[in-house]
């Protein structure tokens, strides 16, 4: 509408300028024909020159509307890969929180087991040097007994063939 108004007015302003030049022409009789033919010579080109103006005025804004749409366009994209790339931040977000505070848990239930492991492990390993020391002590104690008993086997076999000869003696 204002581009419309703004041609309506320069047209206004051509007649204006083409009345006051026909005006002064008719004061100034003294013009002559060919003087009359360039002035409306310079008119016309004035005219022609001034549409041509106007031409490529609504050809360059005709443009910039053209880009602008297409600068519209591009933003809603660009608005659209913005959305997209923070959906897709956000699931991976949680999904790694997530997994850390499962990390997190797991890590606070490992540090008591680890104790408990560390003391039973100390535990099995005082138990294992408390067997492993009675079962010398047995091992000597079963030596002893055995080295004992065969002393004492002796011993009763060196009585008994004595009994046996003090027998036989006595026959």
């Amino acid at each position: 509408m204002m581009q419309t108004e703004q041609a309506q007015a320069q047209q206004q302003q051509q007649q204006l300028v083409v009345q006051n030049s026909a005006g002064s022409l008719s004061f100034n009789s003294n013009l002559s024909k060919e003087d009359e033919e360039m002035s409306r010579s310079a008119l016309s080109t004035f005219r022609a020159k001034e549409e041509e103006i106007e031409r490529k005025k609504m050809e360059v804004r005709e443009k910039v509307q053209a880009q602008l749409g297409r600068v519209e366009e591009e933003t809603k994209r660009l608005a659209t890969i913005r959305e997209e790339l923070e959906g897709l931040a956000d699931p991976m977000r949680k999904e790694v929180s997530q997994v850390r505070k499962k990390i997190d848990s797991i890590n606070k239930e490992l540090k008591p087991l680890g104790h408990t492991c560390q003391k039973k492990e100390k535990e099995y390993r005082d138990a294992l040097e408390a067997f492993n020391e009675k079962n010398r002590e047995k091992v000597q104690l079963i030596t002893k007994l055995m080295e004992l008993v065969s002393e004492s086997e002796k011993l009763r076999m060196k009585k008994l063939e004595e009994l046996s000869k003090n027998v036989d003696s006595l026959q």
